[in-house]
């Protein structure tokens, strides 16, 4: 089952079992897909898919941040279930040992040797890692490595 066929039996099982975080989530991943293949008239693939429904968790989880420093308890919670279907979606995470591994492996192939190189060092790690890892752990690690 493709992952657009998962989030159509999704939607219509959390509309059945009155599920309205789902239903939301779904809605708005669905929402997105068919936004970027309009504007770009597209049939997006699986990893496209990927792209975006780990765009919407990057979202979730900025806000997250912005809801605590707010003392938003209501938005965090929410938003914290909206994190969780998001990610059922995604592959599965890489663990933060994994993805050091992959970072200094990273560094070793392209010579990196100071901050300067944190572009190139970035956009070889991304094809590795995409859609098993958020953008700013890797960045931590990187810079926790470089040093």
């Amino acid at each position: 089952m493709s992952l657009k066929e998962k989030l159509q039996e999704d939607l219509k099982s959390s509309m059945k079992n009155k599920d309205t975080v789902r239903k939301s989530v779904v809605t708005l991943i669905r929402a997105s897909i068919k936004q970027f293949e309009v504007d770009n008239r597209v049939e997006l693939e699986e990893e496209g898919i990927i792209d975006i429904i780990a765009k919407q968790l990057k979202q979730r989880r900025d806000a997250l941040v912005e809801f605590q420093k707010a003392s938003r308890e209501d938005l965090v919670k929410e938003t914290e279930a909206e994190i969780q279907v998001l990610k059922e979606y995604l592959p599965q995470q890489l663990s933060e040992e994994e993805l050091n591994e992959i970072v200094k492996d990273t560094i070793s192939e392209v010579g990196a040797t100071s901050m300067k190189d944190m572009g190139k060092i970035m956009s070889a790690i991304k094809p590795k890692t995409k859609g098993r890892a958020d953008g700013k752990l890797i960045n931590e690690l990187i810079k926790k490595n470089l040093q």
